[in-house]
C-alpha cells in the first residue's frame, strides 16, 4: 500500500472514531499531496510524498518559531501536535551516530579539501540520506568539518 493510501486510510479511521484534530491535519496534508500530484501531472511515489509531508512539518516549524517570539503557547502546542501526526507518515531520521558515519564516508571517497569542495559533499550526503536527515543540521556539521 503507498504512503497516499495509507493516509487516505487513516483518514477514514479517523472519521470513524471522530477524531476531528487527526482529520483536519489529514485533510490539509491530503489536499497538499493532490496540489503536488496536479502540479507534477502523474500520480505520487512514496518519495515525492515524503517531500511534501516533510514541507508540510517544516511550515509548521516555522510558524512555531514565530508564536513563540509573541508568546502563543496555544498555538505553539497545538502544532506540536499536528507534527506528531504527520510524523508519523515520516521515515525514520538517522540518529546522530549514523549521520556522523555517512558524513565520514563521503569525506573518505570525496576528500575534500575546502569550503568551495561543500556542494559536492552535500549532493552525496543528500543522496544517500534519501530524506531521513535534517539537511540544514547535516549542512552545519559539514561546514563544521570543512572549516
Amino acid at each position: 500500500m503507498s504512503l497516499v493510501e495509507t493516509i487516505t486510510k487513516d483518514m477514514t479511521i479517523a472519521m470513524k472514531e471522530q477524531d476531528k484534530f487527526s482529520l483536519s491535519v489529514l485533510r490539509l496534508l491530503k489536499s497538499a499531496l493532490q496540489m503536488e500530484k496536479i502540479s507534477k501531472n502523474h500520480d505520487l511515489s512514496d518519495e515525492e510524498a515524503v517531500v511534501v509531508i516533510k514541507r508540510q512539518v517544516k511550515q509548521r516549524k516555522d510558524s512555531i518559531a514565530e508564536y513563540e517570539k509573541f508568546n502563543k503557547l496555544e498555538e505553539v502546542e497545538n502544532l506540536n501536535n499536528e507534527i506528531a501526526v504527520l510524523s508519523k507518515y515520516l521515515p525514520e531520521e538517522l540518529s546522530e551516530e549514523e549521520l556522523n558515519k555517512l558524513i565520514d564516508t563521503v569525506f573518505d571517497e570525496l576528500k575534500p579539501e575546502s569550503i568551495k569542495d561543500m556542494g559536492k559533499v552535500m549532493k552525496e550526503v543528500t543522496a544517500r540520506a534519501a530524506g531521513r536527515a535534517d539537511m540544514s543540521a547535516v549542512s552545519s556539521l559539514v561546514k563544521e568539518r570543512l572549516n
